[in-house]
């Protein structure tokens, strides 16, 4: 394939007939993929009030074949069959006619893959986060109890992870003794309980501490414009920034944390924040960066752990960390689950295939109560999703939730997962030999680039031969599934001839899939 660097600012190319693309920010995922209607993005360019909260990357891909990357940011957009780009440095290229084609040879140029997965352990069992269950309040009595209710409800052993406010300040990374009086021990147990542990950091500082009075002597925080140490306004209030360029400040932070790893034995972090909305271009840094490089460089500090998360990130495709979406509301529609697929679709496109849709029911702690109803079908419909996800994790628990009915169901769930699992721990090691996503769009495995699916987002290809189709819609008895060429055997034992869009019965605990069949 031959890259062909734009020498203008502006570049504009026609959209071939039935042409579609992907890539650019996570955020977009549903209006992905783009070419059908108008639509427009600046990369660098944080969006109101909140800005960019997820993944996003360089790069646009085709059905036809063609790649679009830069090194920096760039502006897109789609009208009137004409893609528009504006940025310096631009690349553009063509490699056969696939989307496929398209991705691993942008990957093998622009975002190779390292070779290495994240910890085994965080796709073979779920994660369980304190997040929802114990918000701001967790404790080593809390988090005990949490994991012995979870197993004793029969959910399988998993990945705890210990959310928000488990530490003396922001900044600090030590237990607070006053709530975890003995957290080696604790994390003992929970390994004697065959979990691992992880537990939540950001790259802020409390302002007005010691830690802050230290970091700011040494120079390793973020300055403004003006010269001044940043004070930024987070979820969480106020807090200033490390200066993740300046490599004292990297050997800081992987200090407080390897330390923590050798005190307590936690196997390794969520690293939340970070986004390109925490950061100005005029800020201050040791080295040259804009916004978008030190959320990269909040993302390179996980490459030290394999049990890590991340929610927000710039480029770092093919690399082993996981990915999660922005905190769902617990919504029917496009701003809950329907948003799920789209989503994680648009991450494995950009380079992320170890892909998490963020927590069962959903995560938005503004709209998810631990002490409020729960809608038992959303929560049983949504375990769907993420049961044939690389990652599934829960954080309410579904026993305290859950009416019997609704449980089994969960359940049944986790056991198409478990019957599954070799099949998904293959994709993970392919993942990171190739770089290929663990969940695919259809038209990435499509006959040809005029497929009928080329806009289906609410299935997916889990590897290359299986058809992945969960229920998104409330109350729905049946659902419509798109299938390309070829025999397809689907999980009730139907054998099915595409290209055909087919309707299948599905009930409360109906996770639709269809199995590619060798030919004749």
């Amino acid at each position: 394939m031959t890259f062909h660097p734009s020498t203008s600012e502006v570049l504009e190319l026609a959209v071939e007939a039935g042409e579609r693309w992907w890539g650019g920010s996570v955020d977009d995922g549903l209006s992905m993929p783009f070419g059908a209607r108008p639509f427009a993005r600046d990369l660098a360019a944080p969006r109101e009030p909140l800005g960019p909260s997820n993944q996003s990357a360089p790069v646009l891909l085709s059905t036809r074949g063609r790649v679009v990357w830069s090194e920096r940011p760039f502006a897109f957009s789609f009208e009137d069959d004409v893609l528009r780009l504006s940025g310096g440095g631009i690349e553009v290229g063509r490699t056969g006619g696939t989307l496929r084609e398209a991705f691993l040879s942008a990957s093998r140029r622009f975002f190779p893959p390292s070779g290495r997965a994240p910890a085994r352990a965080l796709f073979s069992g779920p994660q369980y986060n304190t997040w929802i269950e114990h918000p701001y309040t967790p404790t080593q009595d809390g988090v005990l109890r949490f994991a012995r209710d979870l197993l004793e409800g029969g959910m399988p052993p998993g990945v705890v992870l210990i959310d928000d406010l488990w530490a003396e300040d922001y900044g600090t990374w030590r237990f607070d003794r006053a709530r975890f009086p003995d957290p080696a021990a604790m994390v003992a147990e929970l390994h004697a309980l065959g979990c691992s542990v992880m537990v939540w950091v950001v790259p802020f500082v409390s302002p007005d501490s010691a830690v802050f009075r230290e970091l700011e002597g040494r120079g390793l925080l973020l300055r403004d414009a003006a010269g001044e140490t940043a004070i930024r306004r987070w979820w969480n209030g106020f807090s200033a920034t490390l200066d993740l360029t300046h490599p004292g400040a990297v050997a800081w932070i992987t200090g407080r944390l390897d330390a923590l790893v050798e005190e307590t034995g936690i196997d390794g972090f969520k690293f939340d924040a970070g986004d390109v909305r925490d950061y100005r271009a005029g800020d201050r840094t040791a080295e040259p960066a804009e916004p978008v490089d030190l959320c990269e460089a909040w993302a390179r500090v996980g490459l030290r752990y394999p049990y890590n998360e991340f929610r927000a990130c710039w480029r770092m495709g093919g690399q082993p960390l996981v990915q999660r979406l922005q905190d769902k509301p617990p919504l029917w529609g496009p701003s809950g689950i329907g948003s799920l697929i789209p989503e994680m679709l648009a991450q494995g496109m950009i380079g992320h295939p170890f892909v998490c849709p963020d927590m069962i029911g959903g995560g938005e702690i503004g709209s998810v109560s631990a002490q409020g109803a729960t809608d038992q079908e959303f929560f049983v419909r949504y375990a769907q999703i993420a049961a044939l996800s690389p990652i599934m994790q829960f954080s309410v628990l579904p026993t305290r939730v859950l009416d019997p009915v609704h449980l089994a169901a969960v359940r049944d769930a986790l056991a198409v997962r478990a019957s599954l699992l070799p099949r998904i721990l293959d994709l993970v090691d392919h993942a990171a030999a190739t770089g290929e996503p663990i969940v695919r769009p259809m038209a990435y495995h499509a006959a040809g680039s005029d497929d009928d699916s080329a806009d289906v987002t609410d299935q997916f290809f889990l590897g290359p031969d299986l058809i992945v189709a969960p229920v998104i819609a409330q109350g729905a008895t049946a659902r419509t599934v798109v299938l390309p060429e070829g025999r397809w055997r689907a999980d009730d034992g139907t054998v099915l001839e595409g290209p055909a869009q087919v309707t299948v019965p599905c009930d409360l605990t109906r996770l639709p899939r269809f199995e590619r069949l060798p030919a004749g």
